[in-house]
């Protein structure tokens, strides 16, 4: 196929060594199928925000950080620069989201690259070795979708002790690979201690995946595990290996808010002071390389 011009400084630089096919166009990217080397990947093509059905709403952005005050100053105003720098931000925030996730073992695909506005990363497959379908073009039975449905709900806890919600997750943005589901699509994730709607997006998400797998499995449609996992976040007792139960009762007693908002910010803190870490060791390493 002709090579879009967005791959082409990908082919320029070696990074890629030819587009297979067009995977699949969304509202927010255009996906390709390439090769490199031996390796059969593929290449997100993020469209520009004219063309971008997926509205960057507050609710998204909200907690994110930007390079710098100018940036954040030229975003508000609303400038050319602040839009550029916005959908800069848009871009890097699927790509910070993915290398956090796959870092803390969450089943998404492996990045490898972001380059020119084009993440490259792992091309998910079926048993066939074909690109894997999405959740919706699959049916289940019951006892599968007991257990596909089991295995999301852990990754949401999994992503969730990263410090990230999925905040779009449905089953049009999960694929069917030969080894279980992958979660896909992360611009819109949205960080769980800094983000005042985290938790109502957490429990859209798994309201979600209960609503598609309740199809084949009814019983499921009656479960609240989002609100079972977020109460235990917000109380800092949500670890990967907490049971869930899938029942929520609400408390009447009092909330002390000003505690849980100090758990929340406390996460935040460690969270931080952790890609600091990673940070500093990465330039130590950098400058013992040289």
């Amino acid at each position: 196929m002709k090579t879009p011009q967005r791959l082409e400084p990908l082919l320029e630089d070696g990074l890629i060594d030819d587009v297979v096919r067009q995977l699949m166009s969304g509202k927010e990217a255009t996906v390709y199928v390439v090769r490199c080397g031996d390796d059969v990947r593929c290449a997100k093509v993020y469209k520009e925000a004219n063309k971008r059905s997926f509205r960057q709403s507050v609710d998204y952005t909200e907690g994110r950080k930007v390079k710098n005050s100018r940036q954040g100053r030229a975003m508000a105003k609303g400038s050319k620069f602040g839009r550029e720098s916005q959908e800069a931000a848009w871009q890097s925030a699927e790509v910070d989201a993915l290398y956090r996730l796959a870092n803390a073992g969450v089943r998404v695909p492996e990045p490898y690259n972001f380059y020119e506005g084009v993440l490259l990363m792992e091309l998910v497959t079926d048993a066939n070795g074909n690109a894997a379908p999405r959740l919706n073009d699959v049916t289940f039975s019951a006892e599968d979708a007991r257990i596909h449905h089991g295995t999301l709900i852990k990754e949401v806890v999994r992503m969730l002790c990263a410090g990230i919600v999925h905040g779009d997750l449905s089953e049009f943005n999960i694929l069917m690979s030969a080894d279980g589901p992958v979660i896909i699509d992360l611009p819109q994730a949205v960080d769980a201690a800094g983000n005042n709607n985290a938790s109502e997006m957490l429990e859209r998400d798994v309201r979600n995946l209960s609503d598609y797998f309740g199809r084949f499995a009814p019983e499921l449609l009656t479960t609240q595990y989002g609100k079972e996992i977020w109460a235990l976040y917000a109380h800092g007792d949500l670890t990967l290996e907490t049971p869930l139960t899938g029942r929520f009762r609400q408390s009447t007693k009092a909330v002390d808010l000003k505690g849980v908002m100090r758990e929340i910010e406390d996460t935040k803190k460690a969270e931080e002071a952790r890609l600091l870490r990673i940070a500093e060791a990465k330039a130590e390493d950098a400058v013992r390389a040289k």
